[in-house]
């Protein structure tokens, strides 16, 4: 092949000038035919996908043509392959246009690749190969359990993209201010963004996400959704049956727990005292068949968990079947009467004791109220008759001692004057007596 001497204006270039420019001026500038350039493209191709390398010849006379990765390292000498890696390929070669593809793009690929073009001078361009590594689904890593009534740190992670993803923490569609932190780790960036809030027992199971926005996404976002897990004590309530129970009727018993973590062990006992023997117990529920009076109690359930413990009591009452027997009153006609037996009625109070919840208030016949009343009544009348007697026997002494001490002057008269016609003093006091 025989050399062809370039444009000497073509390396006079300053190295400032941008590869367009300079491009330009070599166009400009190498107007004879004898003159050769070489241009090269820059390329931005996403991390796994493949890049297009092209080197644009002009007045290509058939000079040796160099592709060189950022390492100089050689790839193609003119149109055989240099460096043995099969990423590479060489898919065009004409006078005009060379081009070569590189599939499973890095970002350890990234850099210049040099378009070189060999004559009696070098003349070379380079061609940068950028990559974009857009984020994956963000990580969410919890420091501490939340637990009720305390602070819950969340931090949500992209730990590799480029250039550095941009990260936001939503709740119920506000954003949630965080603090942002960035690592370079040479070729790519790691993001963090941590939040702290204060939970409660009504907060979990609350839904947040953590966002991710990158370039190479094209308006698109990588969200990570995460459910808060609030752990608090359990919290227990014994369901009561309905209705009164007697002797010989069933009782069931259930023991509703919640909490987090939900207590796995339900414990039912009966307070100073043991359980009867034909108690049932079956997780939650409690049963007894054929009820006493011997069953009568406190029973209490019992549920603890890592974060504490509660407890409910039951007071149960059981009530013996007892029946009346009252007479009919006599009607107008000749029928015989009869008398059948009445069972008491009994009614659930409207407002039981708190700490009763089976309590039963029982209501009799009016009966021996009537007649409590009827004797009571009249004790007091026979009480105030008695007053009355009394005060008007006090009154009617009160004048009569009275009526004899303004009478006592006549009498007195009467005695000295008897004495004095020689009777009796004594006599006549006796008569005054009499």
């Amino acid at each position: 092949m025989r050399p062809v001497r370039s444009c000497v204006l073509c390396r006079l270039l300053p190295a400032p000038f941008s590869l367009a420019l300079r491009s330009l001026v070599l166009v400009l500038l190498c107007i004879t035919p004898r003159c050769q350039a070489v241009q090269a493209e820059n390329v931005t191709v996403l991390e796994g996908g493949t890049a297009q390398i092209s080197c644009r010849l002009q007045n290509y006379d058939g000079s040796i043509v160099v592709i060189q990765n950022p390492r100089r390292q050689t790839l193609f000498f003119n149109g055989t392959r240099a460096l043995k890696d099969d990423r590479f390929q060489m898919v065009l070669f004409t006078p005009r246009l060379v081009r070569i593809t590189l599939t499973n793009v890095s970002v350890f690929d990234e850099g210049g690749y040099f378009c070189q073009l060999y004559t009696d001078a070098t003349h070379h361009q380079v061609a940068t190969l950028s990559v974009s590594v857009p984020p994956e689904t963000p990580t969410v890593e919890v420091k501490q359990e939340a637990v009720e009534g305390g602070e819950v740190e969340l931090t949500c992670v992209s730990p590799r993209s480029k250039p550095a993803a941009t990260l936001r923490w939503i709740r119920n569609g506000r954003e949630i201010p965080g603090v942002v932190s960035q690592q370079d780790n040479g070729k790519t960036f790691s993001v963090s963004s941590t939040i702290r809030i204060p939970v409660e027992r009504k907060d979990n199971g609350a839904a947040l996400s953590c966002e991710a926005f990158h370039p190479a996404l094209a308006g698109q976002k990588r969200i990570r959704h995460y459910r808060l897990d609030v752990y608090f004590a359990p919290t227990v309530r014994i369901v009561p049956p309905t209705g009164i129970l007697r002797e010989g009727d069933s009782l069931s018993l259930t023991c509703s727990v919640t909490g987090n973590p939900l207590p796995r062990n339900i414990l039912w006992s009966k307070i100073n005292d043991t359980l009867p023997e034909r108690a049932e117990i079956s997780g939650p529920t409690f049963q007894i068949s054929r009820l006493s009076q011997t069953h009568n109690g406190t029973y209490l359930c019992q549920a603890q968990n890592n974060y504490g413990r509660a407890a409910d009591h039951y007071t149960l009452l059981v009530y013996d079947n007892v029946s009346v027997t009252t007479t009919v009153p006599p009607t107008p006609t000749t029928q015989p009467i009869t008398s059948h037996p009445v069972t008491p009625t009994l009614i659930r109070s409207a407002a039981p004791d708190a700490k009763d919840p089976g309590a039963v208030v029982e209501t009799h016949s009016a009966v021996p109220y009537a007649v409590i009343g009827g004797v009571l009544a009249l004790l007091v009348f026979t009480v105030i008759c008695v007053l009355i007697v009394t005060i008007w026997c006090s009154v009617r002494q009160k004048g009569s001692y009275l009526t004899h001490e303004a009478s006592g002057l006549d009498e007195h008269g009467e005695v000295q004057e008897a004495f004095l016609n020689g009777n009796d003093a004594s006599q006549g006091k006796k008569e005054y007596l009499l």
